[in-house]
């Protein structure tokens, strides 16, 4: 793989890490809310990836969103009659959202992106000590 593949290759997953912290971005700032746009309760996002080839070679794969999908988990109910949205139990359905969870979604995605941010700075080194050795 060259030099210039580990650009692709990074820049997919920056690409891909960028969908992820804005997915993550939404969950949370919807994580108390009651009702969508849709008139339903929100539902977490999670982003999907799959490798795929770049450039000519097989031997190098970057990394893509495949699809954004919505959590399975139910709404959590939390217990408040009083409220206009309460159902007739007197529970309200809240986002499914696992701020917990988002938390550390938004730290692994965060940490990847900073790691691919690192490993074109090392390539853009490389290639230009390459051109100082060429040079002299």
């Amino acid at each position: 793989m060259s030099l210039f593949n580990v650009f692709q290759v990074s820049s997919s997953a920056l690409t891909a890490q960028s969908m992820r912290l804005n997915a993550v971005a939404s969950n949370l700032a919807n994580a108390d809310s009651i009702i969508s746009a849709d008139g339903k309760p929100y539902r977490a996002r999670q982003v999907v990836f799959e490798a795929t080839p770049m450039g000519n070679s097989e031997l190098s794969k970057g990394v893509r969103v495949r699809q954004v999908v919505e959590s399975a988990a139910p709404p959590r109910l939390v217990y408040d009659p009083k409220n206009p949205a309460a159902d007739d139990k007197g529970y309200v359905a809240f986002a499914n959202v696992d701020v917990v969870e988002e938390m550390t979604n938004m730290i692994s995605a965060s940490r990847s992106y900073q790691s691919n941010v690192e490993v074109m700075n090392t390539a853009k080194t490389m290639l230009l000590r390459t051109l100082q050795i060429a040079q002299a």
